[in-house]
């Protein structure tokens, strides 16, 4: 059973910048892409960004995280990451990687989420 565990996030200041961890066993993960996603209170979930599981190609779909979120992997450690700088007050959400085996864009594993909190 494949199991995606992610950890990194907290309170921080506007401005500040976490680094959210994201830990998979049971699989193969070296054959996975792998995505990020958040979901703020009342809003729906939203689609960050994903790393190819070669790590020669990364995609980010929101405006909002270009240039400040960067996703990249580590597969001897089975391990996906999530950098986020300078972060904002609306980066508040609950953050949720996801594995998609097949790179075909159908996340079919997920974590339980980590909480980011960005004061103002």
């Amino acid at each position: 059973q494949v199991q995606l565990v992610e950890s990194g996030g907290g309170l921080v200041q506007a401005g500040g910048s976490l680094r959210l961890s994201c830990a998979v066993s049971g699989g193969t993960f070296s054959s996975y892409a792998m995505g990020w996603f958040r979901q703020a209170p009342g809003k729906e979930r939203e689609f960050l960004g994903s790393i190819n599981w070669r790590s020669s190609s990364s995609y980010y779909s929101s405006d909002s995280v270009k240039g400040r979120f960067t996703v990249s992997r580590d597969n001897a450690k089975s391990m996906a990451y999530l950098q986020m700088n300078n972060l904002k007050p609306e980066d508040t959400a609950l953050y949720y990687c996801a594995a998609d085996p097949g790179e075909t864009g159908l996340y079919e594993y997920w974590g339980q989420g980590t909480q980011v909190t960005v004061s103002s």
